[in-house]
């Protein structure tokens, strides 16, 4: 079988906010990769650089005070971060796509759902305004939302939080982008919602071939979604590599603590008493990071060299690697 094609690759990214407490290096050396028609997890705690990462992607980060100041994002052989802003506006939406954690803001409240949708498709192809309404119409089908033909004149506040949901990812795949990334695509919406937005996804993967980045705190939707994951911590990765096998054996003590905090149901009958796990502490701020590794304060397993030191990447499979002094393997 032959190696599917890398789509979007990210090597050592780096981004820095300037504030009035200093400098805050928000990413430091992340890398990233993405091949045709595979779905990466990227998880971790709010604050460990997992939005900043997909803005950074798209070109979004706000600037100032932002600034990429190190890297490459190749998308299918074309540095993005070289792209002057026309082109990374021809790009958006068309070549690669975002759907953004709350749609009721991101969605224009005084334009139907219909009209945003049709200009989505109008802004990439030639086409005329009847056809990208008709566009809209196929699209609302394509996400599974009922009476197409009349939701298309609905506008925004008409609809419920997972309609307007499925409303943006109609909009960011309505020109079959090679690369769909999604941040936290299911904040705010019940569980019962969350596994329709997710099947939905998966669907559209395996339609179009559509390769995604799945931004979450979710365990459970990136055991359920993704191919690979990769943790985050402090804006770097912390450990990569696919989904079995970082779940079933987690070598970065931080994921094993986000993995332990998944609830899990009694399999017996009886009463459940045990407390939810939970890592100490909390993400420190990126102006206070010292020398070390930045997860050493919470760690059970810290040593001196863990305060001081910073750890190389090792590789604990040739598909699994970790930033980790308890593994000792040949850095790669």
């Amino acid at each position: 079988m032959s190696e599917r094609e890398t789509i979007l690759r990210v090597e050592n990214l780096c981004v820095e906010f300037k504030t009035r407490a200093g400098t805050a290096r928000v990413l430091d050396g992340v890398d990233l990769t993405l091949t045709q028609g595979e779905t990466l997890g990227i998880v971790g705690e709010s604050g460990c650089g997992k939005s900043m990462t997909a803005l950074s992607i798209m070109r979004l980060v706000p600037t100032p005070p932002g600034r990429i100041v190190a890297g490459t994002i190749n998308l299918r052989g074309e540095d993005l971060l070289k792209a002057s802003d026309q082109r990374m506006r021809e790009l958006r939406g068309d070549r690669i796509s975002m759907i953004f954690q709350e749609p009721m803001t991101s969605l224009n409240p005084v334009f139907t759902i219909g009209a945003q949708i049709a200009e989505a498709v109008r802004l990439h192809k030639p086409i005329s305004g009847a056809e990208a309404a008709a566009k809209a119409v196929e699209m609302l089908r394509v996400v599974r939302i009922p009476d197409a033909e009349q939701r298309v004149h609905d506008y925004p506040h008409q609809l419920s939080g997972g309609m307007r949901q499925r409303v943006m990812i109609a909009m960011a795949l309505v020109c079959q982008p090679d690369v769909l990334i999604a941040d936290e695509p299911t904040t705010a919406l019940d569980v019962t919602v969350q596994a329709q937005i997710f099947d939905l996804l998966s669907d559209l993967k395996q339609r179009n071939g559509t390769s995604i980045i799945l931004i979450t705190h979710n365990i459970g939707a990136i055991a359920e979604m993704a191919d690979r994951v990769a943790v985050m911590y402090a804006g770097r990765k912390v450990e990569e590599g696919t989904v079995a096998s970082v779940l079933s054996n987690p070598q970065h003590p931080y994921t094993r603590g986000l993995i332990a905090c998944v609830p899990h149901l009694d399999d017996g009958d009886a009463e459940m008493d045990t407390d939810l796990a939970e890592i100490p502490g909390m993400v420190p701020s990126i102006l206070k990071l010292g020398m070390g590794c930045a997860f050493a304060p919470r760690c059970k397993h810290a040593m001196d060299r863990c305060r001081v030191e910073q750890p190389a990447v090792t590789s604990v499979t040739d598909t699994h690697r970790v930033r980790c002094f308890l593994h000792q393997g040949a850095p790669s």
